[in-house]
């Protein structure tokens, strides 16, 4: 085992970060480009916040009920 000083040791650290799209688009997954990746996640987004708002709902609508006796 070679132990090496602090900052020699992030240069092994792999980058998990992008600066651009532009870069992004180069390691997706199954092929995707990155403007069917924005438009399939703000899909993903807005039905589960509708979601999230309906449980809600009917949450509210369930419990101000009529009155128990």
């Amino acid at each position: 085992m070679v132990l090496q000083r602090w900052p020699d040791a992030w240069l092994t650290v792999p980058t998990l970060a992008f600066s651009t799209a532009g870069d992004a688009a180069q390691g997706l997954i199954f092929g995707w480009n990155i403007a069917d990746l924005q438009t399939w996640t703000l899909v993903y987004l807005g039905v589960s916040s509708l979601a999230f708002v309906v449980v809600w709902v009917v949450g509210l609508v369930r419990r101000s009920g009529p009155p128990q006796p």
